[in-house]
């Protein structure tokens, strides 16, 4: 049952440093070598959409952290990458079976006053390559009271936890999970994380609730999951016929507040292919992700 898979996911989370998304989808560092890296997850029924593919969200953020995985292989542990920029260009093959993001660390860019490092990634799935991704992180020092963390890697076992031992933070999670299998299994994911965009006059919007369920180590909202929402917002913008085939993401500021909300305009729809702009603001209209995408007509 898929809420047996929140309960692991929160037992798994109390071990200290990675964070719940991760621990849902099951993420294992399979190799972490000197500028390369290797993160894999399977495709179990919790982290699928209803088509049976794994949820954008979900590969965004693999993709994310193995390409920050392949950097951090050549520096302390503890070192905190925050994400600059991230691009996928999808090839149209399922994201089905077992995916594995392939990463290689490309170098440091030049002439920058802030060292940001640069990686590039493939990703497989049982159907093939799925994606090509390159992203861009700043390295900076850990924030107060983070420090290295161990990467998981394969099936772990998860401590049994008690009803009554749950922390006010673990009770959230569980809360919202109930929420959302009130109204059944199927497409579980997508409305978890909060990906339920609507259309608009203008385009399409889509709200989604903060908290540990998509925050990463330092509590921000992880990157690829807000590239993830960002995606959501910019398909519902246009007809069903459309499909992602490339996303091109910057980061602004934190993923931070109660909710983040995602606006998208179509900027141009063709007869074969379209381009939407989304932007992800926080509380006060703060800016925090700038995102275009490009789709083609099915």
């Amino acid at each position: 049952m898929i809420r047996d898979e929140v309960v692991r996911a929160i037992a798994l989370n109390r071990d200290p440093g990675f964070h719940f998304a991760g621990n849902l989808a099951e993420l294992s560092y399979e190799s972490t070598a000197a500028d390369s890296a290797r993160v894999e997850m399977g495709a179990a029924a919790h982290v699928v959409d209803p088509d049976g593919q794994v949820n954008l969200g979900l590969v965004a953020m693999l993709l994310d952290m193995s390409l920050a995985a392949s950097i951090r292989a050549g520096l302390h542990p503890a070192t905190w990458l925050v994400t600059v920029s991230l691009s996928i260009q999808l090839t149209g093959a399922r994201r089905d079976g077992l995916l594995s993001g392939l990463a290689e660390f490309k170098g440091w860019l030049g002439e920058s006053a802030a060292r940001q490092g640069l990686a590039r990634a493939t990703l497989t799935s049982g159907s093939g390559l799925a994606a090509i991704a390159h992203g861009a992180f700043m390295a900076l020092d850990p924030p107060d009271g983070v420090a290295a963390f161990p990467l998981p890697r394969g099936k772990r076992e998860a401590p049994a936890i008690r009803a009554r031992d749950y922390t006010a933070d673990e009770r959230r999670i569980l809360r919202r999970a109930d929420k959302v299998l009130a109204g059944g299994e199927s497409d579980f994911i997508r409305r978890f994380l909060g990906y339920e965009a609507k259309a608009t006059a203008s385009g399409s919007a889509c709200t989604m609730t903060n908290g540990s369920h998509v925050g990463n180590r330092v509590g921000h909202v992880q990157g690829g999951l807000l590239m993830g929402l960002a995606a959501a917002s910019a398909q519902a913008a246009l007809p069903a016929e459309w499909s992602l085939s490339a996303i091109n993401c910057f980061f602004v500021s934190p993923g931070q507040g109660n909710a983040l909300r995602a606006r998208s305009r179509i900027v141009h729809r063709g007869s074969m292919t379209a381009v939407v702009r989304t932007e992800i603001t926080g509380p006060g209209g703060r800016r925090v992700l700038e995102t275009t995408t490009a789709h083609a007509r099915r």
